[in-house]
């Protein structure tokens, strides 16, 4: 057929319906005839966070391969956080549904974030020219793919590389893996205009001014990492010295944050502001978006900060604080001659110490520190 190549070579057409009302693409010709060019799949199933940090390979993806379509393939709860973003084409949710379509293209590239058996299961069964990051190899075993994973693969083998001597981000190693140019881009995240306008009447419906200082909790973090949360009481120590200094104060989490969240704000009823925790995904991006600050373990809810470009507090003891870029707009809490600290366990066997020795104070003061800054949202990063 005359047209068919040019409909076949268009990203947009897709064989089930009109890419523009009241036109035929298959008989009358493409009409934009946008290039596919090079066909990028990424599978990500790994943390939430993760994934949301992954998108900061997407800009340096464009810089190399400018004429391209990128898919993305993760898991149910985190394909809300790709949705709307300019720079992917197609997100897929890791079912059988998708696993079928993905198994049926042909792609240029496929690259695996994750160090799981299932992604790089998945990554085995896809027909691509190139692959990058991890693998199975004929024993279900985990192996780096190209000479690029392999310092992301030693750091999963030597707990002094990545504990001790490691000092590069996780962007940074992951740019490596994927044979990218490290630039230090930022996370990829964008509200529909939809939700832009939601974050505005919210704010007006709970009182907050332009000229307030806002500063938000997210108080707690996956359930797989209990250890990464401060204490109640810690929070609401720092939240009553913040209460004195006239700033409004916000607590944010997930559905496993309601309990938390509701005894924290029981101490300061109709003094501080409960986000909501049961409205999804994207309703919860739309809160924390309110604060200037966000003060938060390495969780989910750090990454959502940094994505959103806010001022950063994050406190760390069980993961590792050198991997965490905040991009010169935050401070690192954590203890280098703690000797347990980092570790990745999800039991402590030390009474949970590098949580007990977070510089409550200190946070306040950084807080400050911040708010007097006229014109700025930066502070130097630094160590406490």
């Amino acid at each position: 057929m005359e047209n068919e190549k040019d409909v076949f070579s268009c990203k947009r057409f897709s064989g089930y319906k009109p890419c523009f009302p009241d036109h035929n693409c298959w008989k009358d010709g493409c009409k934009e005839n946008i290039a596919v060019g090079i066909k990028i799949l990424i599978i990500n199933l790994d943390a939430m966070g993760d994934v949301l940090m992954t998108t900061a390979q997407l800009p340096a993806l464009k810089r190399k391969f400018p004429e391209s379509t990128i898919y993305w393939i993760t898991l149910k709860n985190a394909a809300p956080l790709l949705f709307n973003n300019p720079l992917i084409d197609h997100v897929f949710t890791f079912d059988a549904s998708s696993i079928m379509i993905v198994q049926q293209m042909k792609f240029d590239y496929v690259m695996n974030v994750d160090k799981s058996q299932q992604s790089c299961a998945l990554l085995n069964s896809i027909d691509s020219a190139n692959k990058l990051g991890f693998c199975l190899d004929q024993n279900g075993k985990i192996i780096p793919i190209n000479k690029g994973a392999q310092f992301n693969f030693n750091l999963g083998m030597d707990d002094n590389l990545k504990f001790k001597v490691n000092k590069r981000t996780g962007q940074d190693y992951l740019a490596e893996t994927f044979e990218l140019e490290y630039e230090r881009d930022e996370y990829v995240f964008e509200f529909t205009d939809d939700e832009k306008k939601f974050i505005e009447t919210y704010k007006k419906e709970i009182g907050i001014r332009k000229s307030d200082k806002v500063v938000g909790f997210n108080t707690g973090c996956s359930e797989l990492y209990p250890n990464k949360k401060m204490t109640i009481q810690q929070h609401i120590y720092i939240i009553r010295k913040l209460l004195k200094k006239n700033y409004k104060i916000v607590l944010l989490g997930g559905p496993e944050d309601t309990q938390r969240n509701k005894e924290i704000y029981s101490k300061f009823k109709g003094r501080i502001i409960n986000t909501p925790t049961n409205e999804g995904l994207r309703r919860g991006i739309c809160y924390e978006s309110i604060s200037n600050i966000i003060v938060t373990g390495d969780s989910l809810g750090m990454h959502i900060a940094i994505a959103l470009k806010k001022f950063v507090i994050a406190w760390f003891g069980v993961s590792c604080w050198n991997e965490i870029d905040l991009y010169d707009r935050g401070l690192k809490l954590y203890n280098e001659d703690l000797f347990c600290s980092p570790c990745w366990k999800k039991q402590c066997p030390y009474d949970l110490e590098c949580i007990k020795l977070i510089d409550l104070d200190g946070i306040v003061s950084a807080i400050d520190v911040f708010f007097s800054k006229k014109n700025s949202n930066r502070v130097p990063n630094v160590k406490k």
